[in-house]
């Protein structure tokens, strides 16, 4: 199986079902910290969740519209990223991540990130790569800052979380974008 160094002894790799231990045991530390910030189907409370999300995700990888990677540090699994929408047809992608405390800090996700981007742009052909995140979420729009993304709009209060609505950003960053910072 693959495993792509990131850096500090972390390393990107595969995150599929028979995971679904690992995962769960992560999000016990994680999910309080993560709960805000991503979607609430993600953050599963019990390893019967933590099994359907990642099936959910292997099933989506199958019919080639998402795929889940997790963040492995010294073997525990401490965060991961996903293509959350990957349509190849449209030439387009959404990336997400998600990191439990002991772990963020280090830019574990901007190089993870950075490794799906440069996949999606150069393998795949994709034309365009879109992150979104809440706007008060200032961690999120560093790293969308830091993959050289643009901030394209606000949804004004299109994020709810426990009876708020919150505004979201969307950053975008286009494919010759990324081969030109790529190369410098």
């Amino acid at each position: 199986m693959f495993s792509l160094p990131l850096r500090d002894g972390a390393r990107l790799g595969p995150l599929e079902v028979w995971h679904a231990e690992v995962f769960a045991d992560h999000l016990d530390r994680a999910r309080e910290h993560i709960r805000p910030w991503v979607g609430p189907a993600f953050v599963t409370d019990d390893l019967d969740g933590a099994r359907a999300t990642l099936q959910r995700y292997a099933e989506r990888q199958a019919a080639d519209s998402a795929r889940l990677y997790g963040i492995w540090r010294d073997e525990l699994l401490v965060g991961g990223v996903m293509f959350t929408a990957f349509d190849a047809a449209a030439g387009s992608c959404e990336i997400g991540c998600w990191l439990e405390p002991s772990a963020e800090g280090h830019g574990l996700i901007t190089r993870a990130c950075g490794a799906l981007l440069d996949w999606a742009f150069t393998s795949r052909g994709l034309h365009r790569a879109e992150w979104h995140c809440r706007a008060d979420n200032d961690r999120s729009s560093a790293v969308a800052r830091r993959l050289g993304m643009t901030l394209e709009g606000v949804r004004r209060e299109a994020w709810p979380y426990e009876g708020a609505r919150y505004d979201k950003q969307i950053w975008a960053v286009l494919a010759a974008e990324w081969r030109r910072t790529a190369e410098s």
